[in-house]
């Protein structure tokens, strides 16, 4: 796999969840020997300003911080990016006027992989920002899916878990509460849940629900390692 195509990643989104995605991508490329693996270059840039902060009007726009990662990226070699974050993906149109590379959406690519399930409705985990920006309900409302999101309360509670998850804490006590909130929109009527953010699938699994769980982080590496020209582990 000597003409793989080289991927930019930005991360540091949180750094954890940056390391998922590296590991996944590892873990799910055909590799018989480590040249068979994909070369990654990966802005692990801590520093982007936090996206929720920003909507809630406590800080500064991510955009340009987001855009430049992007071009570095470029500029370094990558002929493709990706993002593992998905509320950044509200800068995306940013980010692609910056580059003269293709840009993978993961909000794209998951609903897509939702979509060809056929459900009615489809639940979303993801953060308050992500929500605000209505990345995950316009692109199912679009695909004729309906979204279903947690209440007040339970956004709450769901943002308390990220952010121990972002700070280094994805224990037992973390994993509970996160597939207890995946069970309150299955009970909501959810046929679908939808990990919408890279630090859920840390500590949720397949396992932990009744229904579907399409994990945008899988999503997104396995569509990586194709449009690299990279192979999938069986």
């Amino acid at each position: 796999m000597s003409d793989t195509k080289t991927v930019g990643v930005i991360g540091g989104l949180g750094p954890m969840a940056t390391l998922d995605f590296f590991e996944r991508i590892l873990k799910r490329t055909r590799a018989v020997r480590e040249q068979d693996h994909l070369r990654l270059i990966i802005d692990n840039n801590t520093k982007i300003p936090d996206r929720n902060a920003f909507k809630r009007g406590e800080g500064p726009s991510p955009g340009p911080a987001l855009a430049s990662a992007a071009r570095a990226l470029e500029v370094a070699g990558a002929e493709f990016i990706v993002m593992a974050c998905n509320t950044t993906h509200a800068w995306e149109a940013e980010i692609r006027a910056a580059i003269n590379v293709p840009f993978i959406s993961i909000i794209e690519e998951t609903t897509n992989v939702v979509a060809d399930l056929r459900p009615e409705s489809a639940g979303v985990l993801a953060v308050d920002a992500c929500l605000s920006s209505n990345l995950y309900q316009d692109a199912l409302t679009k695909r004729g899916v309906k979204p279903v999101l947690l209440s007040a309360d339970s956004q709450r509670t769901f943002m308390e878990l990220i952010y121990r998850i972002k700070n280094g804490d994805p224990g037992d006590t973390v994993k509970r509460s996160m597939a207890t909130l995946a069970k309150k929109l299955e009970a909501q009527g959810a046929e679908v849940i939808i990990a919408g953010c890279t630090e859920v699938p840390i500590v949720l699994t397949a396992d932990d629900i009744d229904g579907e769980l399409v994990n945008s982080t899988d999503v997104l590496v396995e569509r990586t390692i194709l449009f690299a020209g990279g192979e999938l582990k069986a």
